[in-house]
């Protein structure tokens, strides 16, 4: 039976159930909620579609978080899907995890998770956007991205100091967080002067195949919103008592998120009419300012974008013990498998990774890297709960969640339809998160060349 103190070569177990649990929140909780369902509109242009997709999101999201709750008890390890495709498949599936990983899996949501502090912050102060350096309208976008690079700067300095500082600010900002979704949620309903008469759009969905694909897209959407519910996962090697913490920091987790999100996109119909949603980034601010004033606005604006610190800082966190399992394992750069010796966390891939997510805000867009990430991060999600039916068959499972095997199924099943309609819907975009994947392949047998790591 594993101690606090085995650590896999230099983590040490000190995480609990309510840290665990604020990591799934955090991760969970941040640019996608805020930003995606004026998008979502743009496409569907019905407010009940939309909350019903939340719903089936959030109920695939569940059945994740049950599969990975097994997979964490079983596998307590650094690296997430990683670790899991490795040990239960082939190593090579577990570093294309890893790769994808490396470039969207978390760079790429600490670079949205910036660009949706700087949307805010510059809603409810404008003038942010011309400070006298630089003028006109790419002067604009320039300045959001300096903003952008400033704070991944600021949180990657602050998570190289040692996860215990780290953890206790990610506490802090999770609850914070947490506490603004529950105030405007309970204060528009009880105090705002907005409608339920917005879910009753002008027009009807098209269910022809058409209207699939476009519900497809945005399902895909909205499970990178919901992407994070396997966030603990990818610190197993400094949780105490994982077969225990693991899946129950999952489930409460992912069953807190998901009540707080289909409440919130609720607020955001009832705040303001379907077609002033569509194509709207900073929904939660005109939500408020709808529903309580253009002070409001401001306020609500601002305690958003310090908000979304809290993702930000949580993906700061989980994927550089991706990265430093790759390296610890000879498939990456060794020197990325060292683990600072004054603060005890992986500090190279810390800076690296931060290094990435910067370089993607400066050449990126929003809506560019939503969609390229939410392809890319459905695929290795489903490989990993199908490894469930494997652990199952041969015995390996420590903790057997319920609703096995319809649970799992249904996961699998759903997230290839997803990805499926997604692609007719976004070939391009979906083509180059293909292409980011195979691309690891020969990147992979480079590495396993060079420190001859495991066939």
């Amino acid at each position: 039976m594993m101690n606090e103190k085995e650590n896999g070569g230099g983590l040490q177990r000190k995480l609990g159930l309510f840290p665990l649990t604020n990591i799934v929140i955090a991760n969970m909780v941040g640019a996608g909620i805020f930003t995606t369902s004026g998008l979502l509109m743009k496409d569907l242009h019905q407010a009940g579609v939309m909350l019903a997709l939340w719903g089936v999101g959030g109920l695939i999201a569940l059945c994740g978080a049950l599969s990975y709750g097994e997979l964490g008890a079983a596998m307590p390890h650094a690296g997430g899907e990683y670790a899991f495709l490795s040990r239960l498949f082939h190593p090579l599936l577990g570093f294309l995890a890893g790769w994808v990983s490396f470039f969207v899996g978390f760079s790429a949501p600490i670079a949205l998770s910036a660009f949706g502090f700087t949307e805010y912050l510059t809603r409810a102060f404008p003038a942010l956007l011309h400070p006298g350096i630089l003028g006109g309208a790419s002067g604009a976008v320039a300045v959001k991205k300096i903003y952008a690079i400033l704070v991944i700067f600021l949180f990657t300095f602050l998570h190289t100091r040692g996860l215990d500082l780290g953890a206790r600010v990610q506490n802090l900002l999770t609850g914070l967080k947490v506490v603004l979704i529950i105030a405007l949620v309970a204060a528009g309903f009880a105090i705002g002067n907005g409608s339920l008469a917005h879910l009753a759009s002008p027009g009807g969905f098209d269910f022809g195949f058409g209207g699939w694909k476009t519900m497809g897209l945005a399902l895909m959407w909205i499970m990178f919103a919901y992407s994070g519910w396997n966030a603990s996962a990818y610190v197993g090697s400094e949780v105490k008592n994982p077969s225990r913490n693991l899946p129950r920091s999952l489930l409460l987790g992912t069953g807190v998120v998901v009540v707080l999100y289909f409440a919130l996109n609720l607020f955001y119909v009832y705040a303001v009419p379907s077609a002033d949603m569509e194509g709207v980034i900073s929904i939660g601010g005109l939500a408020a300012g709808n529903i309580f004033g253009r002070s409001a606005e401001t306020v609500i604006s601002v305690l958003i974008s310090f908000a979304l610190f809290s993702s930000l800082s949580a993906f700061i966190i989980l994927g550089p013990r991706v990265y430093y399992s790759m390296a610890k394992d000879g498939v990456f750069f060794k020197s990325l498998a060292k683990v600072n010796p004054r603060f005890g966390v992986p500090s190279r891939s810390i800076v690296l990774q931060g290094m990435i997510a910067a370089v993607l805000v400066l050449f990126g867009t929003f809506d560019q890297l939503l969609t390229y990430m939410g392809f890319s991060l459905g695929i290795f999600p489903i490989l990993a709960v199908i490894g469930v039916f494997k652990l199952r068959r041969t015995g390996r499972s420590v903790v057997k969640m319920p609703g096995y095997p319809i649970v799992p199924a249904i996961y699998v099943l759903t997230g290839l339809t997803i990805l499926f309609l997604a692609f007719l819907q976004r070939p391009k975009e979906s083509s180059i998160a293909i292409a980011t994947v195979l691309i690891g392949i020969p990147i992979y047998l480079l590495f396993r060349k060079k420190y001859g790591a495991p066939a």
